[in-house]
């Protein structure tokens, strides 16, 4: 199982993005390999959020028509909110985000190992980087 995190998505709708070349390459190998991937819906509002932000509506209904329905998504619960925002204050920087935190918390609440993400947050909280 992978958990696909929204730098990956924006990666992959973004031609002008540094990582797009990479995400499509790591995009297709996932699909063709049939690896369950997995997301939370607090990873869904950012995404979406920032896509129509930074991209339009045309990239936002690609988001939703062609990238993810191939992705199971996770609903946060209170008990992971609640500990993503300890996270976040426990932290103490301005940088971690209360999205990355509760991706964390799915993560280790799933045992996923691997991410298909560029942030390198993941990296420090002990998680291996796709691509």
């Amino acid at each position: 199982m992978i958990f696909v995190d929204t730098s990956a998505l924006l990666a992959l709708l973004s031609a002008d993005d540094v990582n797009h070349a990479a995400a499509v390459r790591c995009w297709k190998d996932l699909v063709q390999s049939n690896e369950t991937l997995l997301t939370n819906n607090y990873v869904l509002v950012e995404s979406a959020a920032v896509v129509q932000n930074r991209l339009g509506l045309e990239a936002l209904r690609r988001l939703q028509a062609d990238l993810l329905p191939a992705v199971q998504v996770e609903w946060v619960t209170l008990e992971d909110h609640r500990g993503a925002v300890e996270s976040v204050l426990a932290a103490g920087r301005r940088g971690l985000s209360l999205v990355d935190c509760c991706a964390f918390q799915t993560m280790r609440a799933r045992a996923i190992q691997i991410a298909f993400t560029f942030d390198r947050d993941f990296e420090t909280q002990g998680f291996r980087l796709l691509p």
